[in-house]
């Protein structure tokens, strides 16, 4: 399987617009155990409390109680390939992924409730996001757009726009706007919470598949072939910003130290050290995709991708070579 899931399966399924319900436990098919699961394709990670929980392939769950050095798979009820998780905080979490499949968990992963999930229209989620423990939202494929209001126990369908573009990746900027970066070159923000939302234009007409909100009203963008933008104005206006590379561009974070570090594909790497004006480009040596990565304090951060989990300091990968 290739690491840019969420661009093939953007690619192949279609929603119907179905409401789901959880499966029947009879019918649930619970993930399998496996002694190399902290190795198997890794698409998002996410920080709950002191703990860090990674989501990836065949409904994988992996649990780290030691800042990444070691992994415990969780028993969850599904085995659809898991592409986005959110922590409120140490014990309630959400995940979501292919078969319009949602999570959710109340004792930091230990176990999993399957809220939903609806194999026959073979439409995947591709990310989530909580304001706080009981509102949260869910995007995806083709304008896939639900919201709860009772801590993930139930979902409604809404929409974004009119249009069916895929929403990639939602995140929230210190002044409470939300963004989201979807397919085609376009973007949305919410001023709102959620309620109405604002099609930003990049100038691209690439898929964005990351989006990471810095101060006040400063904002990134990245995809396809190494495009990054930025704006300092909540997206009225972007300024591109050369990378260096063209690999694709799945996710970002902003370290306590301001270093902001971008990851994609081939093993790409960029780090920047004034806020995203300009960025040095590095590489993974093995060349190995990377899809998300997380914080997780001391300028140490957990990468996921083709490679699994993976503890690393920012200074070692600031210190490797350009690719």
């Amino acid at each position: 399987m290739r690491l840019d899931v969420a661009a093939v399966a953007a690619l192949l399924w279609c929603f119907t617009g179905a409401t789901a319900l959880a499966q029947p436990e009879a019918d649930v098919e619970w993930s399998v155990p496996a002694r190399l699961a902290s190795r198997a394709l890794i698409l998002d990670v996410a920080r709950a409390g002191d703990a860090v929980v990674a989501v990836g392939e065949r409904g994988i769950v992996l649990i780290s109680d030691d800042r990444g050095q070691t992994w415990t798979q969780a028993r969850v009820p599904t085995r659809a390939t898991l592409t986005g998780v959110w922590f409120h905080d140490r014990q309630r979490g959400w995940a979501v992924g292919h078969d319009a499949v949602i999570l959710r968990t109340t004792d930091g992963g230990e176990s999993w409730t399957l809220v939903q999930s609806e194999p026959d229209d073979e439409v995947p989620f591709l990310d989530v996001w909580f304001s706080d423990a009981e509102n949260g939202m869910a995007i995806g494929a083709y304008g896939l757009f639900y919201v709860t209001s009772d801590g993930g126990q139930t979902w409604s369908e809404e929409r974004v726009s009119e249009d069916d573009f895929h929403l990639n990746q939602i995140a929230t900027s210190e002044t409470g706007r939300l963004y989201i970066a979807a397919e085609a070159g376009n973007a949305y923000r919410s001023d709102d919470g959620g309620t109405s939302w604002t099609l930003l234009d990049p100038g691209y007409a690439g898929s964005l598949f990351g989006v990471l909100p810095l101060a006040g009203d400063e904002v990134l963008l990245y995809g396809l072939r190494g495009n990054l933008f930025r704006s300092e104005d909540a997206g009225a206006t972007w300024t591109p910003v050369e990378t260096g590379t063209t690999a694709m561009l799945n996710g970002g974070v902003r370290l306590d130290d301001g270093r902001i570090v971008i990851v994609g594909l081939g093993g790409a790497v960029l780090i920047s050290r004034d806020g995203g004006r300009t960025f040095a480009i590095h590489g993974r040596p093995n060349r190995a995709g990377i899809q998300q990565t997380v914080p997780i304090g001391g300028g140490q951060l957990i990468l996921a991708g083709e490679f699994g989990v993976l503890s690393v300091a920012a200074d070692e990968l600031e210190s490797s070579e350009g690719r």
